[in-house]
């Protein structure tokens, strides 16, 4: 078969291929899809464990606010730039080649952080650490959406929440363990910090025998070996494929947002995602992930206590973050994503209420029934770009969807605490209302629902 001569019949049988494979289910699928989630645990565990040793890292350092907030906010920064370059090298040298390498890298940077001698190398490996970070999530979802199929591959996307929750509570139960067992305040942020390395190392051990993806493999007109992937994954040969390998025009990655324009369907999908990891994001960063040192300046808990009281609002937030995904297919990523951000939405203004007028025994309960919400609201948020993308932009679009969750993750967490001091908890949170908002007005005036979506 000529390259030349024949583009469109190949281009045609491609794409037959690619439509052929994505509506396919596989057991094998499902597993992949959970080795990707499983990698969230590590995120989680490195974004977040930050939090709750922070004030340990404060009393040895003594640093400026100005550097204990990049400290805390340097592997969100990372990840802005490890999603768009992880993306992008994902549809250009594949899925597998960087799901390896980044799990790699990660366990290097992580035991690194357990030896820092200052807040400054911390910094600087902790940006170093959020670039496979982001890269990975980018990675991760186009696998899901290229080994599953519709319907089981957005119920697996979303339950990336799930994980982030699952990864909190098991970073606050081995930090409370730390606490009872009165370890040193030093040992326990180093042991903590780098003890993210230990689960990546189990995801790369099982990661090592995942083939890469059959689509990406037909969309390189590497026929033989999709054949051959598919064949290990589906038990499907691909008959409609030939036995030899083709040379295709590239995908240019400057025509991704010219080619989303094309089609008011994905266009308005993907501009929801991008909207909606922005306000989750948001949301979450600034309320969230301050809530121990919240609870702390009200006055809520010991050190132990409010360890033991977070842990106990993300577990609520696990179990949101399993239930959301379950509810999806019943009332659409529109349903998901309008009740998620309502309930943020009026659990912010309660808990701004209760601090306004003193009623702190409130918090705590607005805090679960605002993480309730956000693990609902952030369930779809890279689930709908990253699926309703074409495949040979894939990588790129879930890249791009994730830096709209890093770049206000990384000012929140490095800003947020400034605006307490300067407004208040009160006005801070009040302040923090406004992202449910603007994701609850995008939910309901910009997102078409997009349940099943399948390309033309």
């Amino acid at each position: 078969m000529s390259t030349a001569a024949s583009l469109p019949q190949q281009q045609a049988i491609m794409q037959g291929a690619v439509r052929h494979l994505i509506q396919n289910y596989s057991p094998k699928g499902n597993k992949v899809g959970w080795l990707m989630m499983a990698s969230i645990l590590v995120e989680a565990w490195d974004l977040y464990s930050i939090a709750f040793v922070l004030i340990f890292i404060h009393d040895q350092y003594q640093p400026d606010p100005f550097m204990l907030g990049l400290a805390a906010a340097g592997t969100q920064g990372g990840a802005m730039i490890g999603a768009l370059i992880g993306g992008w090298l994902s549809d250009k040298i594949g899925r597998r080649v960087m799901f390896l390498a980044t799990m790699i890298m990660f366990i290097v940077l992580a035991l690194a952080q357990a030896f820092v001698p200052g807040v400054t190398s911390l910094i600087i490996i902790r940006f170093l650490l959020g670039i496979p970070l982001g890269s990975d999530i980018s990675t991760g979802y186009t696998y899901i959406m290229e080994s599953m199929a519709k319907g089981d591959r957005e119920v697996m996307g979303n339950r990336w929440q799930f994980m982030f929750a699952v990864g909190e509570v098991l970073t606050l139960a081995v930090i409370a363990i730390f606490l009872i067992a009165n370890l040193n305040h030093e040992i326990v942020w180093r042991i903590t910090l780098g003890l993210g390395a230990l689960p990546a190392l189990i995801i790369l051990i099982m990661r090592h025998d995942v083939p890469e993806t059959a689509v990406w493999l037909v969309q390189q007109g590497r026929f033989r070996e999709a054949k051959q992937v598919a064949r290990q994954m589906y038990n499907d040969p691909l008959d409609m494929l030939p036995d030899h390998d083709v040379t295709l025009p590239k995908a240019r990655t400057s025509a991704f947002l010219a080619d989303l324009r094309t089609d008011p369907v994905r266009w308005r999908a993907t501009l929801y995602g991008w909207i909606a990891c922005f306000a989750q994001a948001s949301e979450f960063s600034t309320f969230a992930f301050y809530l121990p040192v919240l609870f702390a300046m009200v006055g809520v808990a010991s050190v132990l206590g409010n360890n033991l009281v977070t842990m106990a609002l993300f577990s609520i937030a696990a179990v949101s973050g399993w239930v959301g995904p379950l509810l999806t297919p019943k009332i659409g990523h529109r349903g998901i994503g309008i009740a998620g951000f309502a309930i943020v939405l009026v659990s912010l203004l309660i808990a701004a209420a209760a601090l306004y007028t003193g009623h702190k025994y409130v918090l705590p309960f607005a805090a679960a029934a605002m993480l309730w919400g956000h693990y609902w609201d952030a369930s779809n948020c890279m689930t709908i770009p990253t699926m309703v993308a074409k495949p040979e932009y894939r990588g790129t679009a879930s890249g791009f969807a994730y830096m709209f969750v890093k770049l206000p993750s990384f000012l929140a967490i490095f800003l947020f605490p400034s605006l307490f001091a300067a407004i208040g908890q009160a006005n801070a949170t009040l302040f923090v209302a406004i992202f449910p908002l603007i994701g609850l007005l995008a939910a309901i005036f910009i997102l078409p629902e997009v349940y099943g979506y399948e390309h033309d």
